[in-house]
């Protein structure tokens, strides 16, 4: 995955004369979808808890958020990344760097436990899985993910919905709902084959997962990989895109990109020799794509890891 930070629409930071509070300061818009609110905190502060009765889409947009997981551990949430919160979820909160000069900023989406239950209902009768055991679902179990480009943009297009007086935009909102639960549930089937977790994954995408992972350095194409899962070009296509989000090169290219990242971690390994070690030709093609995905030139990356 992509450790650029990709941060939704940023609403204005409001005047000290503005807030309620200085402590997760909040501001609510209600259509019938969805709750937005918009939380910001102008001082230092620990231990703040918040719950809510319907499911949350959390999205951190300036500042850090230091938040209490299951283990008891606190874990950094930072501008470009989400997270899910199950219904009835508690969250407990240290703000360690906010000030007046440095706020916070985070949205919650609160969506009715009944709307995304209909949402993945239409996903399960109309694009049924080939495996009787398995359902489009959401996984609340710690889920922080760094956005991608569509998760950024369709959470910065509901809050600008959200915040707008377009007589329509109960409509617009639902149609952004749908669509980011759909992405949002690819994103994490696609969290769970490039980082080995535990969500159940169709079977074929397992053998093409296995199969990839197995021959990064050697020249792969959409055939080759089709081939040798017993599917068509076509077939296996449609079956990335609908299940990931992401056409099957992409997705080579994606765990091409996290190979090299980890052979960059040694300073003793060159750029030119990693690209042919992950399956670039063109050490120039390495070098551009490695940017495009990481904001950063290989060198760089290496530069980074190595003095840190």
């Amino acid at each position: 995955m992509s450790d650029v930070a990709l941060i939704p629409f940023l609403p204005r930071i409001k005047l000290q004369e503005q807030l309620s509070s200085l402590v997760e300061n909040r501001e609510i818009y209600c259509l019938k979808s969805c709750e937005l609110n918009i939380f910001e905190t102008h001082q230092v502060a620990e231990n703040v808890e918040l719950q809510f009765s319907d499911m949350i889409v959390a999205s951190m947009l300036r500042g850090k958020k230091l938040i209490k997981n299951d283990m008891g551990e606190k874990v950094e949430f930072v501008p470009g990344e989400s997270a899910l919160a199950a219904p009835n979820c508690k969250t407990c909160i240290d703000f360690p760097e906010a000030s007046e000069s440095n706020p916070t900023q985070c949205i919650a989406l609160a969506l009715d436990y009944q709307k995304v239950a209909e949402i993945t209902n239409l996903l399960n009768e109309k694009y049924p899985q080939p495996d009787i055991e398995m359902f489009w679902q959401l996984n609340y179990d710690n889920f922080f993910f760094k956005n991608n480009v569509e998760i950024a943009n369709i959470l910065g297009k509901i809050i600008q919905t959200c915040q707008s007086d377009d007589l329509f935009k109960d409509a617009i909102a639902d149609l952004g709902i749908q669509e980011l639960i759909v992405k949002i549930i690819q994103f994490q089937s696609l969290d769970s084959m490039i980082n080995n977790g535990n969500k159940k994954i169709n079977p074929q995408l397992m053998l093409a997962n296995e199969f990839i992972k197995s021959n990064l350095p050697n020249k792969l194409n959409l055939q080759l990989v089709a081939k040798k899962i017993g599917m068509s070009s076509s077939s296996m296509y449609r079956l990335f895109k609908t299940e990931l989000g992401i056409s099957p090169m992409e997705f080579i290219i994606m765990e091409r990109i996290k190979l090299a990242k980890l052979y960059l971690s040694d300073k003793h390994n060159f750029v030119k020799n990693v690209s042919y070690e992950v399956g670039f030709d063109d050490t120039n093609y390495f070098i551009r794509i490695f940017k495009h995905y990481e904001g950063v030139t290989p060198k760089k990356y290496q530069q980074s890891i190595v003095n840190s």
